[in-house]
């Protein structure tokens, strides 16, 4: 008996208490495994097992402002100050993607996932399959630059899967990465990279059924704080800063009120079309990796073909200054020609091949030549065409959903702007096409060039040359006229160039169109860079329509005023910089009074709560308060019909402690993390935890019924509750403590970070099931 008492874990059992180098201003627990990611305020990714071993660390180079893993726990979402969101690998940390989304600093990240595999769930819908893999092998990669490590300059090695496996979302659960800037603007990005949707709060006009449906309001200069997307993916909770602004039909009426607001988005158009926001995402993500590859392919192959290129002017550019120190008049082209008609060789040409070219440096040329050729056909044939292809394939994919206007027509997938993408694709491969005979050809060219040069040089030094490789003379002179000075491949690879073509050529393409299959007719005067550019905006217009489409789509339901900030936060980022420093937290749980959810209505079996400390300085008669909100999505129908679902709670947190951070944790539990309101940094600190059972607390209705004048936090104030240490869950903690508290609902665990650069991880709860793997 004795044993077993041992060897249970104890609720808030300590099981580990480790230094930190720098001090930690973000964790999150992995929701899938036991690793625990923190940021430094060095702005460094630490990623730590549950044994407190690290795995790896990471730098940015820039502010890191949230952080968030995706459901799976496969990989990490990190927000930075310049608006970007960088996406890396749990098992090494290497970056596999990046978007920017946002033009400020991303405050706030939130990854859920629908609750079920896409599947045929009626017979509106039809379950998706990726056919890619059934008609082309797996798609290309991107080539490296010659001389580049794997792993400098973002470049994948060839042995990483990771990326891969993020776009490969065809098994995947349908998730949605949700982002919010301090300006006050949230992103959505299916799977993490494709973006759908991009709403400002600023720009929402807020109904108000029961005040005046003629007084709209608005939040003008707000921030986010935190956003929290439904488990059924139909509603955002956005908790923001800013003032609301009603416009009354008198303007002497006006009125502004700074504060914190939580919003409820309406986002069912994710879960109506799920389905068909999964095949689009898809596809569209696998375009752009491939556009990628084509755009490396293109810019690897100028640089090595310019560099070929300067070793071949190098070497022959000598030739024009012996020309002119022999003061001669005439160019290098004329000599050559003049060379190969027979004529007597010029002190100046002899001198070059003889003395200064050599048969060593036409040789060293000539390979390099012809090698640089044959690299650049074997990026086009394994990555640039191969991705071409791939492309073609997928935007017939997409063609053909178009054309199903009932099913697609509503996500955006406008049916012209993809044929027209789809066209771009087909002249790409005719561009490539056109871009592997010039090569070969100049191939050709060059090489026919330097065996006449080897031939010339054999004479010059009355030097057998019967082993020599034959010349064509009619090529050398097209050379010389046309190669010598120009460079063809290098004008197809390049962007700001013209190609010139014949009227006659340009009728026969006219003429071309009639039989149908394409209508530009102007694409032979494009080189193969340009055309890569035109497809690639052929691309972003197509896509553009499903991302403004579902930005539409997503409206405002309801509003909540929580209380109003400091008067002194005139500024959005005065009021943003006040709002950072308020602990929050929203969750989803399962309630039991819906047991049965409807898919078509969007009626979730889920409740939220939503729990923030209230700041003492505007509410001095409920000072030190935890409020506690719940139903604020929950069945937002009847509240039009004029009852509410709608209950809050005040909590008092016990005398001589204060809250420092709070996370709402499985089972409508909430952490609170408490400070001794006597302690600082330099003492050893007077702290606790403790966990409060939400379920259970005396809920009140709040009215929604709500003008401006009125925060609902006052209806609370005569029936609040008041915690006691003896009452509920508390653990002691003998350390000073400070912000994050980071809570894993799956594991079980907390992680407490001390004022001391300490980490404490204790177990929460009893569990006689099996401890965290430590290993």
């Amino acid at each position: 008996m004795e044993t077993d008492e041992t060897d249970r874990v104890l609720p808030f059992q300590l099981q580990f208490d480790k230094p930190v180098a720098s001090q930690v201003k973000i964790a999150e627990w992995n929701p899938e495994k036991d690793l625990l990611a923190m940021v430094t305020e060095d702005s460094k990714i630490l990623l730590h097992r549950f044994n407190w071993q690290r795995l790896w660390t990471i730098s940015p180079g820039r502010n890191i402002t949230s952080l968030c893993w995706r459901p799976d726990g496969k990989a990490i979402a990190v927000g930075l100050e310049d608006g970007t969101i960088s996406l890396h690998d749990v098992e090494n940390g290497k970056l596999l993607r990046s978007l920017k989304s946002h033009t400020v600093a991303v405050v706030c990240l939130n990854w859920e996932e629908e609750g079920q595999l896409i599947r045929d769930d009626s017979k509106n819908s039809s379950s998706y399959e990726d056919r890619t893999s059934r008609f082309f092998p797996p798609a290309p990669r991107v080539p490296r630059m010659p001389g580049v490590v794997s792993g400098d300059t973002g470049f994948m090695d060839d042995s990483e899967d990771s990326y891969r496996e993020l776009s490969n979302s065809s098994y995947q659960r349908f998730n949605i990465l949700c982002s919010g800037d301090k300006d006050g603007s949230i992103c959505f990005s299916i799977f993490g990279i494709f973006p759908i949707g991009k709403i400002n709060i600023h720009k929402f006009s807020v109904p108000t059924p029961f005040i005046d449906k003629q007084t709209p309001r608005q939040i003008l200069n707000s921030s986010i704080y935190k956003v929290s997307l439904s488990k059924d993916l139909c509603r955002l909770i956005v908790m923001c800063s800013g003032e609301l602004n009603e416009n009354r039909e008198s303007r002497e009426s006006q009125m502004v009120r700074q504060g914190m607001h939580s919003l409820v988005l309406d986002t069912s158009i994710f879960l109506k079309r799920k389905s068909e926001l999964h095949q689009l995402a898809q596809q569209a993500s696998n375009i752009e990796d491939l556009t990628e590859v084509i755009r490396a392919s293109l810019s690897v192959m100028c640089k090595q073909w310019s560099d070929a290129m300067h070793t071949f002017h190098e070497k022959f550019d000598y030739l024009s200054t012996l020309i002119i120190d022999h003061a001669l008049d005439s160019t290098p082209q004329e000599e050559f020609l003049s060379l190969l008609g027979g004529a007597r060789t010029s002190s100046a040409v002899h001198q070059f091949l003889v003395n200064s070219l050599g048969e060593v440096g036409v040789k060293r040329v000539l390979k390099v030549i012809c090698g640089t050729a044959k690299e650049l056909q074997r990026i086009v044939l394994d990555h640039l065409q191969p991705a071409a292809e791939i492309i073609g394939f997928r935007m017939g994919e997409l063609r053909g959903l178009s054309r199903w206007r009932a099913r697609y027509h509503g996500i955006g997938l406008d049916e012209m702007l993809i044929n027209n993408a789809t066209e771009k694709c087909g002249m790409i491969l005719v561009q490539i096409e056109r871009f592997m005979r010039v090569l070969s050809s100049v191939e050709q060219q060059f090489s026919n060039f330097f065996n006449w040069l080897l031939k010339c040089i054999k004479l010059l030094m009355q030097e057998p040359s019967d082993q020599l490789l034959p010349y064509n003379s009619e090529l050398v002179v097209i050379f010389l006229k046309f190669l010598y000075d120009q460079d063809p491949v290098k004008q197809l690879l390049e962007v700001d160039h013209d190609i010139e073509v014949d009227l006659e050529t340009m009728q026969r393409v006219k003429e071309l169109v009639q039989f149908g299959g394409f209508s530009d007719c102007e694409y032979l005067q494009r080189t193969l860079a340009k055309e890569f550019q035109q497809m690639e905006d052929s691309f972003k217009e197509a896509f553009l329509m499903p991302f403004t489409t579902i930005s539409r789509k997503m409206l405002c339901e309801d509003l909540l005023p929580l209380f109003p900030l400091p008067s002194s936060s005139s500024s959005a980022s005065a009021s943003a910089s006040v709002s950072m420093a308020i602990p929050m937290s929203i969750s989803y749980y399962e309630d039991a009074s819906q047991a049965v959810s409807s898919h078509q209505t969007c009626q979730h079996s889920f409740v939220d709560y939503v729990c923030f400390q209230v700041p003492d300085e505007p509410f001095s008669d409920i000072a030190n308060c935890i409020g506690v909100i719940r139903g604020f999505t929950h069945d937002l129908s009847s509240s039009k019909n004029g009852y509410t679902s709608l209950e809050a709670v005040l909590l008092y947190v016990p005398a001589g402690y204060e809250c420092v951070d709070l996370s709402l944790y499985k089972d409508s539990q909430i952490v609170l993390l408490l400070n001794g309101a006597s302690a600082s940094s330099e003492s050893s600190g007077d702290a606790c935890m403790m966990i409060v059972q939400a379920s259970e607390l005396p809920f009140i209705s709040i009215s929604r019924f709500t003008d401006l004048n009125l925060w609902n936090l006052y209806q609370l104030k005569d029936s609040t509750v008041q915690l006691q240490m003896e009452n509920e869950k508390v653990r002691n903690i003998p350390h000073s403590v400070i912000a994050p508290l980071a809570v894993s609902a799956s594991r079980g665990v907390a992680c407490v970070f001390a004022a001391r650069k300490r980490a404490l991880v204790y177990i929460l709860e009893e569990d006689e099931e099996e401890v965290p793997d430590t290993e």
